[in-house]
């Protein structure tokens, strides 16, 4: 694994922490030689972990779609700046490139972009790694959404098994470095 995949917020206005462990999850990927792809924004998570990432001189891969431009929310600083005409080619750029995904705290479209690899993976469409940084509890609720999904036979439980959760930096890493595929067949 080489390119990580990292999505999260695009807020300033959230709880330091999660800011302070995205910047560090950022500092950790580049000094174990990981390259980072994110959706190239300069503000919240996206921008807290490419600040770490560039703190220890390490290859950055931003993926934006041209409106953002204007807005001036990029980061100038990319290793790799990446330009789309939509946000699908962004997601579709950063699924392909990724080796694997951590998922930080974030709104619906860190939402949106978790459930699509998760959606891709169950559809044998990749068998990538897919992490829940789960800073501070944040996503606790979604994952008893994915577990009464289950309980109701919306979803089969192994889908469950398409990702990891990590509660700790170190458990991401843990669970980078010691990933095993699991194939979900979702037609048998």
């Amino acid at each position: 694994m080489k390119n990580i995949c990292v999505f999260g917020s695009s807020s300033e206005s959230i709880d330091r922490e999660f800011l302070d462990s995205a910047e560090s999850l950022g500092r950790a990927l580049a000094r174990k030689g990981y390259a980072m792809i994110f959706g190239a924004g300069k503000y919240g998570v996206m921008g807290a972990s490419a600040r770490g990432v560039k703190a220890e001189n390490g290859e950055l891969i931003g993926v934006s779609p041209d409106f953002f431009i204007d807005l001036n929310v990029l980061d100038d600083d990319c290793t790799e700046l990446i330009i789309t005409k939509t946000m699908c080619e962004r997601k579709a750029i950063m699924e392909d490139r990724a080796d694997a995904f951590v998922v930080c705290a974030g709104g619906i479209g860190t939402f949106e972009e978790f459930f699509e690899v998760i959606t891709l993976k169950q559809l044998q469409v990749h068998d990538k790694p897919i992490i829940i940084y789960n800073c501070r509890g944040y996503y606790d609720s979604m994952l008893e959404l994915m577990r009464m999904s289950v309980d109701e036979r919306f979803m089969r439980k192994d889908v469950n098994k398409l990702y990891t959760v990590a509660n700790t930096e170190e458990e991401v890493f843990e669970q980078l470095e010691s990933y095993v595929p699991f194939t979900y067949k979702k037609y048998e």
